[in-house]
């Protein structure tokens, strides 16, 4: 493949949240953003990980299915506590039982991506997870910290770029970008794979 087709690829975010749209936007390449549509219900069984790498290869092939000889990238994160699946809460009510239900404990945010290139049909996929140890945290601290931030729609009601920073003890990361929601680190090198360079 030429150069010029290569830097002429388009590359497109299969993806609604404005958190990895903004991180995304600090590599300085050209995107669009696509929403996926794709269910994100858990399957019987199914390791945390392994889910989110199923959710994040099925966001990039639904975007292929509308720009399908594009670069599409996508993601997906599932927390885990003592091997169970902690969602989005979609309720204040659910973000405080998570919350209670963390507190003085570890959890592991297993963040996936995936690159699907729609010309060569190939699919690159990884998972960073995050190990991040929640404070004691006090019942009137929990509900201070969701009624200031509402992190509904995010996967254990904590946004650790925002006020979510001061519920954490301790955060054992590879790349601060993963427990946002998109791996930088990892997606350069994805990108670099198909001839795609950032720098």
């Amino acid at each position: 493949m030429s150069k010029e087709l290569i830097l002429n690829r388009k590359i497109v975010l299969a993806s609604t949240s404005p958190f990895r749209r903004e991180l995304l936007s600090k590599l300085g390449i050209s995107f669009e953003v696509f929403a996926p549509h794709v269910d994100e219900s858990a399957l019987s069984g199914e390791p945390a990980a392994a889910a989110a790498t199923r959710l994040a290869i099925a966001k990039a092939t639904a975007a292929l299915a509308r720009f399908p000889n594009a670069v599409a990238i996508g993601s997906d994160q599932v927390a885990e506590l003592n091997g169970e699946h902690i969602g989005k809460p979609g309720s204040h009510e659910n973000a405080v039982k998570q919350l209670r239900n963390m507190r003085g404990k570890s959890v592991i945010f297993h963040t996936a991506l995936s690159l699907v290139d729609g010309l060569s049909k190939h699919v690159q996929t990884c998972v960073v997870p995050t190990s991040v140890t929640f404070r004691n945290l006090t019942d009137a601290q929990i509900e201070s910290y969701l009624r200031r931030e509402q992190p509904y729609n995010c996967a254990g009601s904590a946004k650790s770029e925002g006020l979510g920073i001061a519920l954490i003890a301790r955060m054992d990361i590879s790349d601060p970008n993963a427990l946002i929601g998109l791996p930088l680190i990892e997606l350069i090198s994805m990108l670099k794979n198909i001839g795609i360079e950032v720098i």
